[in-house]
């Protein structure tokens, strides 16, 4: 979303929240187009980590300017792993989420990560608890990376007892296109007390204490912090969770089930949920329009409500469930604790549908999908086990997701019709995990006291 566009939404008189202790990257989305990178850093002993956090925590912008133009800005986030590594007391560690305090490895049986998705064939940043430190960049084009990416080299640099384990760059042009050539990362939730008016089709803004630490969430008080308060406080948490897309195997699933060209988009659509523009099926039913997909005021301003039946939308396409909009579920739930605010990264080259599955090679396309809630383990693994890898709260019993479930054996995708529902079969593994971690993002404060060994004062 553009700088100019949340501008016009922004009020400072209706700032209720800490902005200027909250790190930018949790309310400031990715800019469109986009460069970055994902640096993951191993602690090798507890001075060095803490002169890292130190050097670093001077170039993390807060959010008290973060409706305002930026051509580039970073955030880092630390695992279980990292902040123990760094001599953070145990009384302060065991104040955190057990799964939090576990790490993605090690729920992998909560996460449906098994198969081709176990951790143990995971890339090595991500095994062992090697991960402690993520630092991300975001950047306007590439001239704006370099310097920023330059800043941080010269921070890793001057610091000692710190590893390097890995890195990965990512970027998308202006159309701001996942691996499978579609927009991404439209739907955003609204932050109360953030400053920015709700956009049409949200009902209100989410409960800040959703998103934030400390403050008070949908349920009326602030959701469990960790401790001390200066380290807990307008700190949230992130997951992440690396995926090599296979985009070939994607193209030949439509081609071998679909006709034409027309007929393949229309089956890619009905899996996603929305057209390669981003426009939502329940207001495009006949056919892209790539206008309404770029328009902000509009590609998010609907709901299922008068698509009770999936007739337009399929029950089962990726993007209802994981935001069913007012749909008829048979598992209950409030959609408010479960929003997440979303800040995946894609890399590789762009879509074409030329592209087969010989040309599927590890590592080459694929998506960083992360995304920032207090609730976030809860979240991820409620999504994996229910919402992803089954069918049964939409009635579709063992069906999973067409676009990021775990498919063992093929699957099958259903698409309600008159007077017969289809049920397309062959559905595979098209985004296999390659890694992951469960991260804690401090505040600004925080990052400070943890540069300091703040516990020894």
């Amino acid at each position: 979303m553009s700088p100019t566009h949340l501008l016009r939404r922004f009020r400072r008189e209706n700032v209720s929240l800490q902005l200027d202790d909250i790190q930018a990257l949790i309310l400031r989305a990715r800019p469109e187009p986009y460069v970055g990178l994902h640096a993951m850093v191993h602690f090798d002993e507890p001075d060095g980590g803490r002169d890292l956090i130190a050097r670093l925590a001077e170039h993390i912008p807060s959010a008290d300017d973060w409706a305002e133009d930026r051509h580039a800005w970073s955030g880092v986030a630390l695992s279980f792993a990292g902040l123990r590594a760094l001599g953070v007391p145990d009384a302060s560690l065991e104040s955190f989420p057990l799964p939090f305090q576990q790490g993605m490895a090690a729920r992998a049986e909560q996460l449906r990560d098994h198969g081709e998705n176990a951790p143990e064939d995971w890339e090595e940043a991500y095994r062992d608890q090697r991960c402690h430190l993520a630092l991300t960049i975001y950047a306007d084009n590439e001239d704006d990376l370099a310097q920023a990416v330059a800043t941080a080299e010269r921070e890793l640099e001057a610091s000692t007892g710190i590893t390097v384990v890995g890195t990965h760059t990512f970027g998308v042009d202006e159309r701001a296109e996942n691996p499978f050539g579609y927009r991404d990362s439209i739907s955003q939730p609204t932050v109360a007390g953030s400053g920015v008016a709700p956009q049409p089709g949200q009902e209100r803004a989410i409960a800040a204490g959703e998103f934030i630490l400390g403050e008070n969430s949908e349920t009326g008080a602030p959701v469990a912090m960790p401790s001390p308060d200066v380290l807990g406080r307008n700190g949230s948490f992130v997951v992440l969770r690396k995926y090599d897309s296979r985009v070939g195997a994607w193209n030949d699933f439509l081609r071998d089930h679909a006709g034409d060209e027309a007929a393949q988009d229309r089956l890619g659509a009905q899996m996603v949920g929305r057209w390669r523009s981003g426009a939502p099926l329940v207001l495009a039913p006949e056919g892209d329009d790539p206008a309404l997909g770029a328009d902000p005021t509009r590609n998010n301003d609907f709901d299922y409500a008068d698509d009770t039946r999936g007739l337009v939308c399929p029950h089962s396409s990726h993007t209802r469930r994981l935001n069913p909009r007012f749909s008829e579920t048979t598992i209950l739930n409030d959609e408010n604790i479960h929003r997440i605010i979303r800040r995946s990264s894609t890399f590789g080259p762009r879509w074409t549908r030329e592209l087969t599955a010989a040309d599927d090679h590890d590592d080459e396309r694929g998506l960083f999908f992360i995304f920032i809630s207090a609730r976030a383990y809860d979240t991820i693994e409620f999504l994996q086990q229910e919402w992803i890898n089954r069918g049964n709260f939409i009635d579709l019993g063992t069906e999973r997701d067409p676009v990021v479930g775990l498919h063992d054996e093929p699957g099958t995708f259903t698409v309600p019709a008159e007077p017969a529902r289809r049920r397309v079969p062959g559905v595979t593994t098209f985004n296999r995990l390659r890694g992951g971690e469960y991260m804690f993002m401090p505040s600004l404060s925080a990052l400070a006291w943890l540069g300091r060994a703040g516990w020894q004062a």
